[in-house]
């Protein structure tokens, strides 16, 4: 976690650390949020990385009302690789167990 607040951090510009504890809630509510939306939350994909930042950051300046709206198109396109990924993991399961 300490990397995604070193990131966020970088990304908004952020040089002090009185507000690192907030930004990891944030961050952590963002996590959960975008599991929920797109059903992975691997933050070693650069996209999952990127959507959770980029919400901690709508949350941060007050408008998270305002994120799934202006990103709808990249967690759809995110949604259908994790979806396309799981689907091919099941069929690989599959087609050892026979």
């Amino acid at each position: 976690m300490e990397e995604l607040v070193k990131e966020f951090k970088e990304r908004m510009k952020i040089f002090h650390d009185s507000e690192n504890a907030e930004i990891e809630r944030s961050l952590l509510a963002s996590r959960a949020s975008i599991k929920r939306m797109i059903g992975s939350d691997d933050i070693t994909i650069p996209e999952i990385k990127e959507l959770v930042i980029e919400r901690s950051r709508y949350a941060y300046n007050d408008s998270l009302e305002f994120f799934e709206e202006n990103f709808q198109s990249n967690i759809i396109g995110v949604m259908l690789e994790v979806a396309i990924e799981n689907e091919d993991d099941v069929q690989t399961k599959e087609d050892n167990g026979r």
